[in-house]
């Protein structure tokens, strides 16, 4: 997907988009607390509205989890856990306070029940009454407070947005609704908790265009208190649910046979090395899912082999020819044939391990690269495959699988034969002519499985170049997700698992609405821009329609925003209303509302800014432009820029000298984004542009969680006990006595130190204690991560380093500001310390700095 607008590498890196915003695709904490077993830590979020715990340390939201199967395959002995449980991500910015509208809640009972969410009302002086919510993270907001003035305010360098998760399911909500929603006739907002309410004749007033509306008698009320039994006008986020499908000739059918298949296609042409490997990972992926789910088996190489699932115990296809799409009449003679293709697992477990166990070795003398794959012929019979026969469609009734059907392509090579394919080699006179033909080909063929409410994974595997490219149009057009690993063992296992469980729900739409006061101006995220016939029902309906490709936990969406003008109202509201079916066939319509402040006051604003959240907002838009590894370079130049340019509107100049103060509101930003200019996203970290490709379009359309710590890692050294302390992403981590786990998102690392590793009993211990944190931190993560183990001064341990600040290059006041664990060393084990570094030129996080004439907030 293409942005909307290049930004021109300047102090102002940011310029307004085109008319149309669709672009489709961690602060480390200072002297935290250790970390202790069963305790979910959580540094503080600046401002934060919640009340903290006796103990002393926040513990956030809920953790919400994704749908995982029951556990990854073993690929070697478990470890025995050392650590209790463990939140699965940094402290996550706590959501908008939301304000209930006076005219609802002017004398509500003091404490409201729902058995569901509870929140407490608290009266201020000025008669403001404040709902207190649990936790509403769909939303999360770079700023709490939007600057009245617009010249600040839209400053393109911070910027402000949201970063909003549609598909997420939240533990203690939302609200659910069965009947349609209120909308408003104007603009078509839905009513909500911060509407004006008329409660003799139930008129609401839109909080997005003020205009007045009915509501056909159902808020009619003798008092304010009468209305917080309707969901929508007591909760900021609510789903309105409608069972029934209204769509003609439509029947829901909810048993096994209509559940929404998933067809595996496998990649024939694999050494016996990896081969072994993958089929252990397809064994125990079998064993992970459900009874009831339908499964297809498809494999391909120079022909397509389709895998009857009827034959008991015994391998059995039919081929079809590879070199080029299968004709009509090719298909219906499968799928009207005798053979079963689609089969539920209670019905065919053991053919189909049969199956996997009849895959063979690659037999001929071919280099990797050099062997013929129809992968994109595989694709379409495996689409056909889960259509099936038009039988079904008799009568003009219409039978839907509850959800997204799903294809995984389980890959060890470039598709280099048949529809799609590409050339073996590279230097092949026709292969530009050729990549442009397949580029197009994979898109159609993406869109039209998304027509068919199909999702395409592709897992790649191994050390053969995979021709990335070429694959990515088939996985975005689809709604699915290409992910690379090193080989078919352990991780691959784990994302196969939790590629086929995880939620998707279908024919989604997100429609976005602000008052008169703000604007969208770009969106970033896994969908493109929807025209819908609104105008026809609503006379001015001025939203942002996004169509999603599908509607997954794991997904988020970046929403830049801007101020029109100076404002001059007290509030500013956002809306967001999320349309899409679930698994169970349910047509919902998730509303989410959020209420903002205007201050005039820079300190406040600046204040009520979430590092955290501005920073992953900057990364998403950075790495929008970073399409390769040169402009990766001149992105990194723009980071720059942005530092200089937030410091020159924002900072204070220092005295007698023409040095800025980088504003220490915004303390943690400056360092998310020297990780994220060094880091793998847009640094020199990986080796190959595709390892880079395919992690830009994991983070584009990544959730916050998943998002921060792609951009800046969480280092958490080890301690007696079993417990660890969350420490910088520094170098002075390495210290050589000790085991430290870093998290970086896609990748865990876990490094003992040398004298550590010396004592087996000591090094044992804690790396079983390191790897089972590592289980922990990930364990509902989507992409799994690989989990590295290392020790120091190994080959491997290059992987570690380079991801931390060099922070040994500071002078020792510096070092112990940014990172006050060095205190508690003795003068022996810091010189210790000192002497293990290798000298090298790359700057330190103070030396960046400093090298852009701009003074480092104090760390916080």
């Amino acid at each position: 997907m293409t942005p909307s607008t290049p930004e021109p590498q300047s102090r102002r890196p940011d310029t307004k988009p085109s008319p149309s915003p669709f672009t489709p695709p961690s602060g480390p904490r200072f002297a935290p607390p250790s970390i202790q077993p069963n305790q979910l830590h959580s540094p503080p979020i600046k401002g934060s509205q919640f009340p903290s715990p006796t103990n002393g340390i926040r513990t956030g939201s809920p953790v919400p989890r994704l749908s995982t199967p029951p556990g990854p395959p073993v690929f070697s002995s478990p470890v025995q856990p050392a650590a209790g449980p463990f939140r699965t991500s940094p402290s996550t910015p706590q959501p908008v306070a939301f304000s209930a509208a006076p005219s609802l809640l002017a004398s509500p009972p003091s404490n409201y029940s729902d058995g569901t969410n509870e929140y407490q009302r608290q009266v201020s002086n000025d008669a403001e009454d404040t709902v207190t919510l649990p936790d509403a993270p769909n939303v999360l907001l770079s700023a709490r407070k939007v600057l009245k003035q617009k010249k600040l305010m839209n400053v393109p360098s911070l910027g402000f947005g949201a970063l909003v998760s549609p598909g997420r399911e939240v533990l203690q909500g939302p609200q659910i609704i069965q009947r349609d929603p209120h909308r408003c006739q104007n603009c078509g907002a839905f009513a909500n908790l911060y509407c004006n309410i008329l409660l003799g004749s139930g008129q609401w007033q839109c909080v997005i265009c003020r205009n007045l509306n009915g509501s056909e008698g159902e808020y009619v009320a003798p008092s304010k208190e009468d209305l917080l039994n309707l969901p929508e006008l007591a909760f900021p986020m609510v789903d309105f649910v409608q069972m029934s499908n209204r769509r003609p000739g439509f029947v829901p059918v909810s048993d096994s046979r209509m559940s929404a298949p998933i067809v595996l296609v496998v990649d024939d042409c694999l050494d016996e090395p990896h081969l072994q490997h993958l089929q252990s990972s397809l064994h125990a992926f079998l064993d992970s899912l459900s009874p009831t789910t339908r499964i297809g088996i498809v494999s391909y190489g120079r022909t397509v082999s389709v895998y009857d699932l009827s034959e008991g115990s015994i391998a059995s296809a039919d081929l079809l020819p590879g070199n080029v799409s299968p004709s009509q009449e090719s298909l219906k003679q499968l799928v009207y044939g005798a053979g079963v293709y689609l089969s539920p697992i209670h019905a065919s477990l053991p053919v189909v391990h049969s199956i996997f166990s009849s895959f063979r070795p690659y037999k001929l003398n071919l280099s990797e690269a050099s062997r013929d794959r129809c992968m994109g012929a595989a694709v379409e019979v495996a689409l056909a495959i889960i259509q099936g026969p038009s039988a079904e469609m008799s009568q003009g009734v219409v039978k839907k699988p509850g959800g997204s059907s799903r294809i995984i392509v389980c890959a060890g090579g470039p598709n280099t034969y048949g529809p799609g394919s590409v050339p073996h080699s590279l230097s092949h006179p026709n292969y530009p002519h050729m990549e442009k033909t397949a580029l197009k080909y994979m898109e159609n063929l993406g869109r039209e499985a998304h027509k068919r409410n199909t999702l395409i994974d592709i897992l790649c595997a191994g050390t053969c170049p995979i021709r990335i490219p070429v694959l990515q149009p088939l996985v975005k057009a689809s709604g699915g997700i290409l992910i690379l690993h090193d080989d078919f063992g352990e991780a691959f296992g784990v994302n196969l698992q939790r590629a086929s469980t995880r939620a998707a729900g279908s024919h989604g739409l997100m429609e976005i609405r602000c008052s008169d006061d703000i604007n969208v101006t770009q969106v970033i995220g896994p969908g493109e821009e929807a025209h819908t016939d609104n105008n026809e029902a609503f006379k001015n309906d001025n939203s942002v329609a996004i169509q999603m490709l599908s509607v997954e936990e794991t997904q988020c969406f970046g929403i830049m925003m801007e101020t029109r003008g100076n404002i001059k109202s007290d509030f500013v509201y956002l809306q967001f209303g999320i349309l899409f079916s679930n698994l169970y066939q349910a047509d919902i319509t998730r509303v989410i509302t959020v209420r903002l402040p205007t201050v005039d006051s820079v300190s406040a604003y600046l204040d009520s800014v979430q590092d955290e959240v501005a920073a992953v907002l900057v990364a998403k838009r950075s790495l929008l432009r970073a399409k390769n590894f040169s402009e990766a370079i001149d992105v990194r130049k723009t980071v720059d820029e942005r530092i200089k340019d937030i410091t020159n509107k924002f900072g204070t100049q220092m005295p007698k000298s023409k040095l800025y103060q980088f504003p220490k509101e915004l303390s943690h930003l400056p360092e998310i984004l020297f990780h994220l200019r060094r880091g793998p996203l847009l640094g020199s970290i990986l080796g190959h542009e595709d390892e880079r490709s395919v992690l830009r379009d994991i983070f584009l359309n990544a959730s916050f969680d998943l998002s921060l710590r792609m951009v800046a890692p969480r280092c958490l050294m080890h301690r007696e006990g079993g417990t660890f302390e969350e420490l910088p992403a520094h170098d002075l981590a390495m210290q050589s006595d000790a085991a430290v786990v870093l998290d970086h998102g896609t990748d865990v690392f876990i490094w003992l130190g040398a004298e550590l590793a010396a004592q087996e009993g000591r090094s044992a211990a804690a790396l079983a204690a390191c790897r089972t944190l590592a289980e922990e931190l990930t364990e509902t993560r989507f992409p799994a991560p690989r989990i590295l183990a290392f020790k120091e001064g190994s080959s491997q341990a290059r992987y570690f380093v380079s991801r931390l600040i060099p922070a040994h290059k500071d002078p020792p006041y510096e070092q112990e500001a940014r990172f006050p664990q060095l205190r508690t060393l003795s003068t022996e084990q810091r010189t210790k310390l000192k002497s293990s570094f290798i000298h090298f030129d790359e700057p330190s996080f103070c030396e960046w700095m400093r090298s852009l004439k701009v003074l480092a907030p104090e760390p916080s």
